[in-house]
């Protein structure tokens, strides 16, 4: 994973060791802010376990920094990426409290759907949102998701089975340049 830049007040940069003590600091302060949607490595531990599984070839995350000083803003990952026919993901973010509500995460997100349609030629995203998220959905459709469905009891979060909305964006849905297929697309 490289770093991502465009000409966004932000860039993405992957999460690495050094990053432990800032983002459990951050995740610890914006507790209110995800709680229940988003849960976030709050202790070193927990930071360890996050930074294993995105180590992982079919995961990759990333801090959202800001330009100017590369204050942390926010975090986004891609997670279960799958190749072959379904060349899909999901997707998930979460600002940080001392960013939220100012614009960078969208700005980083549509640096991040840029990543993971051009580079990593993937052909479709989901996010799965819970339903009294209201900023979050809201950001998905600023961003050009569709709301695909509703699924009762999706995910386990915050010790409890939360129902989710389905959001997903296809290439197709986007203006990015051509580009060629991943080689694990089948030709047929």
């Amino acid at each position: 994973m490289t770093q991502i830049d465009g000409d966004a007040r932000v860039r993405l940069r992957p999460v690495v060791p050094d990053d432990q003590d800032e983002l459990i600091a951050q995740a610890r302060a914006s507790t209110g802010l995800h709680h229940p949607w988003y849960t976030m490595p709050t202790t070193p531990e927990a930071f360890q376990a996050y930074l294993a599984k995105y180590s992982q070839p079919a995961a990759e995350g990333f801090l959202v920094c800001l330009r100017g000083d590369g204050a942390l803003a926010g975090v986004i990952t891609i997670d279960s990426i799958v190749r072959g026919r379904f060349q899909s993901a999901t997707l998930s973010y979460a600002a940080f409290a001392p960013a939220a509500g100012r614009g960078y995460m969208s700005e980083g997100l549509a640096l991040m759907l840029r990543h993971a349609f051009c580079e990593l030629r993937l052909h479709r995203l989901e996010a799965n949102i819970q339903p009294a998220n209201q900023a979050s959905l809201r950001l998905a459709g600023r961003l050009g998701f569709r709301k695909e469905g509703y699924s009762p009891a999706m995910l386990f979060i915050d010790g409890a089975w939360r129902d989710h909305e389905r959001w997903a964006i296809t290439r197709e849905m986007t203006a990015f340049p051509p580009v060629d297929p991943h080689p694990t697309l089948p030709a047929r």
